[in-house]
């Protein structure tokens, strides 16, 4: 054989090679993963709600400023919880896709746009204990090391196209599916609102047996249509609810209260307003800015119409958590307080006059 056809079938081979190898990468856990969330919907990412184990290699983790423990699928989720809770970046931890261990993400090296598709996003970042493991992976997937801060803003200025082609997806496939499965396959009684987070929905679907028997595709596709599609239905035309509309932000937290509608609450001072994402956060801004309000409207639990504040009675150290964990919770009538009570453990119930700025913050505890 010559030279010149010895190399040429080299090369063929070489890059027949390298091809494979961008194609036999997986992004699943081949080992036990690392679960740092708490209760049975720690299998899933808490924002997209993407199975943590299936794309365990971009897996993300954080902690959030009370100290709850955060695990996502990708830098994207990341990225989309730290604009809602001013995360530390110093607590962020990622999966080495060599090892598939935790790490520091600040000392990893990053290989960002390789051949291998991104998670939740069009450009995928993936990282590394050792600068050798990702100068190898470079030869056999492509793609360019970067430190962590770079990954990260590359994922922030590709935030708002990446959810574009995200929703563009879900509008055109996955949520005519989820809606599909959830009328042929599930008790029509499942209310979104009950839930915090999207993690949590799923859970409880596949943990209460709410449909029939499904794939992780399906349970992804039905979560999403009743979390991003049914959650909000009639949601601005729902008689008695508090309206919020989608760029309100609560003073406390900085959370985008439309997301949780079933603990929606507002302070008035004349024509203007603040929303809550729940009692609690209202009563810290309400300790702090008593003069001139005009009204203080909360949302009942049971029946999620607006109420005043002041003429409610409020549930303390139930077992059903807000947004941001333990709540005062809201009812119009005393005997469904008391109901409530019962019904979940809780230890005291209170008038609004008698909540004291200790007991709200003791509830951070």
């Amino acid at each position: 054989m010559s030279t010149i056809k010895t190399l040429t079938l080299l090369i063929i081979l070489i890059l027949s090679s390298l091809s494979l190898s961008a194609q036999e990468f997986s992004k699943a856990a081949s080992v036990e993963p690392l679960l740092i969330q708490k209760g049975s919907e720690k299998h899933w990412c808490p924002v997209c709600g993407m199975n943590l184990k299936m794309f365990y290699k971009t897996n993300h983790t954080s902690k959030l400023h009370n100290g709850t423990k955060r695990q996502y699928c990708s830098m994207r989720c990341l990225v989309v919880d730290m604009q809602e809770y001013g995360i530390d970046t110093n607590d962020i931890q990622v999966v080495d896709a060599s090892t598939q261990k935790m790490i520091d993400a600040k000392k990893a090296y990053y290989v960002l746009g390789s051949k291998i598709d991104g998670t939740m996003s069009k450009v995928s970042k993936l990282a590394f204990a050792l600068k050798s493991d990702a100068e190898a992976f470079v030869v056999k997937n492509s793609g360019e090391i970067v430190d962590f801060e770079t990954a990260l803003n590359a994922a922030k200025e590709s935030l708002v196209s990446d959810t574009a082609m995200i929703t563009k997806n879900k509008e055109k496939k996955i949520y005519p599916m989820g809606k599909n499965i959830f009328e042929k396959m599930c008790d029509q009684t499942i209310e979104p609102k009950d839930y915090i987070e999207i993690n949590e929905l799923k859970s409880a679907i596949e943990n209460k047996k709410l449909c029939k028997a499904l794939k992780e595709k399906e349970l992804q596709a039905l979560a999403l249509y009743l979390w991003e599609v049914k959650r909000f239905e009639n949601s601005d035309s729902s008689v008695g609810a508090i309206k919020v509309t989608k760029d309100e932000k609560c003073p406390i937290c900085g959370m985008f209260v439309y997301k949780y509608p079933r603990w929606a609450a507002q302070i008035f001072y004349g024509d203007k307003h603040y929303s809550f994402d729940g009692v609690k956060d209202l009563m810290k801004y309400y300790f702090d800015h008593k003069e001139n309000i005009t009204k203080i409207a909360v949302s009942d639990y049971y029946t999620q119409k607006a109420i005043d504040a002041t003429t409610a009675f409020y549930v303390v150290g139930s077992d059903i958590y807000g947004p941001m964990g333990n709540e005062l919770i809201p009812f119009k009538n005393e005997s469904d307080a008391k109901t409530f009570y019962i019904d979940h453990k809780g230890t005291q119930i209170v008038s609004f006059k008698d909540i004291t700025q200790k007991e709200v913050y003791k509830l951070d505890e």
